[in-house]
């Protein structure tokens, strides 16, 4: 099982060195001496990121203070060629006011990164001072730039495990691991079950007695007249047949009193499980997944992931996708080291992204795991699992005032008091 080649390109220890002559206008809320300004970078086919851009008082010398834009995660296609890396710097607000930006621009500059060896080393691009152009052309040869902008731009390769839902998940597909050239490889199975009772013909005896320990204590009143979505189910096997991980809806998705959608305050949640041991005869949670309908200018899906452990749960993602386009679950290293969570996962970079997509469209998952946190089949087993949950609560969330397709509805019903 052999991972495809990916890069992680970072834009960090930015800093400005701004001439006594240019003066930066204030940002509301900021003090204008540490951020007035800002910068945005681009690269070919990747949305645009934006980074705040402290203020050093001499060029001579590293800043004191830095920041670091989010990065970029390159494929095998991309590092084929030499890619440029374009920055713009500007003073004033990020904010636009009727789609109208009030920043004022300060310089560009453009980088091209040569990326043929970046897959098999780290490389550090460049490290320091650099001159800002003050047009687009250039057409002044004899001025001499005076703003400076400190940057630090480097790569380190981080593989990635790919693999696909070879149909949506609630129709238990196969699920393909793609290698570069687009090789596709079935490496695992997946069932859905929508029945609550058959749990029992995939999961050992003793299945119900561990997953009580874990059961959360729901929260309010449930609505018992209104229809619910519970007992869903997907077991991921492996080529053999034997189950490696699962996912199980353990708080049913129901609307919230007066209402048909799933709220905030009383989402539906699962559980990612694995075996415990060298067999089945046991299974233990690795992970907790919760999902609501979000309110506001755009239908959202809201979720919280969170890792189960011995002295309580970990929070690791929380954020929200449209529902009509779906969006990327993604965690990655950098947000977790930054909230301290690094050391409760191996390795370091990218840890995991799976797509979604969005409502009445056709879902087959595409999962993204980084190769330093597979160790075996089974831990890549459980992202599957997670992505699988992820996707089927975008159904769960869907309107009650709406029907769901029949591989899910038949289990909905009306509880009578």
């Amino acid at each position: 099982m052999d991972p495809c080649p990916f890069v992680r390109l970072m834009v960090d220890s930015l800093a400005l060195n701004l001439p006594s002559a240019t003066k930066a206008p204030p940002i509301s809320g900021v003090h204008p001496s540490t951020t007035p300004c800002f910068c945005k970078i681009r690269t070919t086919n990747f949305p645009s990121q934006t980074a705040l851009l402290p203020l050093s008082p001499s060029s001579s010398s590293a800043p004191d203070a830095v920041t670091a834009a989010p990065g970029f995660h390159l494929d095998s296609a991309t590092l084929r060629r030499p890619i440029s890396l374009r920055l713009a710097v500007y003073s004033g607000s990020t904010a636009r006011a009727c789609g109208v930006s009030a920043a004022k621009l300060l310089g560009r500059l453009t980088l091209t990164l040569d990326l043929t060896s970046a897959r098999d080393r780290p490389i550090t691009f460049h490290s320091g001072w650099l001159s800002l152009r003050r047009n687009k052309t250039g057409s002044d040869p004899n001025r001499k730039p005076s703003i400076r902008l400190h940057m630090a731009v480097r790569s380190e390769p981080d593989p990635r495990f790919v693999f696909q839902f070879g149909g949506e998940p609630e129709c238990s597909p196969v699920v393909f691991q793609i290698q570069e050239n687009n090789i596709r490889q079935p490496v695992f199975s997946c069932k859905f079950s929508a029945d609550r009772n058959s749990r029992s013909r995939s999961l050992p005896s003793d299945f119900g007695n561990n997953l009580s320990r874990w059961r959360r204590t729901l929260k309010g009143v449930r609505e018992r007249h209104g229809r619910e979505r519970k007992g869903w189910m997907v077991t991921i096997h492996d080529l053999s047949g034997s189950p490696v991980a699962a996912a199980s809806m353990i708080t049913p998705f129901v609307p919230s009193p007066g209402s048909d959608r799933v709220s905030r305050s009383n989402p539906g949640a699962w559980l990612i499980l694995r075996p415990n041991g060298a067999s089945v005869s046991s299974w233990k949670p690795w992970g907790r997944l919760e999902a609501w309908r979000e309110r506001g200018p755009v239908d959202g899906l809201g979720y919280k992931f969170e890792l189960v452990a011995e002295n309580g749960p970990v929070p690791i993602a929380e954020a929200t996708m449209n529902v009509k386009k779906g969006g990327q679950f993604c965690i990655d290293y950098k947000v977790m080291k930054d909230s301290g969570l690094s050391s409760r996962l191996p390795g370091k970079g990218f840890v995991m992204g799976s797509t979604v997509e969005g409502e009445g469209k056709v879902s087959k998952p595409l999962v993204q795991v980084g190769a330093q946190h597979v160790t075996c089949m089974a831990d890549a087993a459980l992202f599957i699992a997670l992505s699988a949950a992820i996707d089927l609560s975008m159904d769960a969330c869907q309107l009650f005032s709406h029907k769901l397709r029949k591989e899910l509805c038949h289990e909905e019903h009306v509880s009578f008091p």
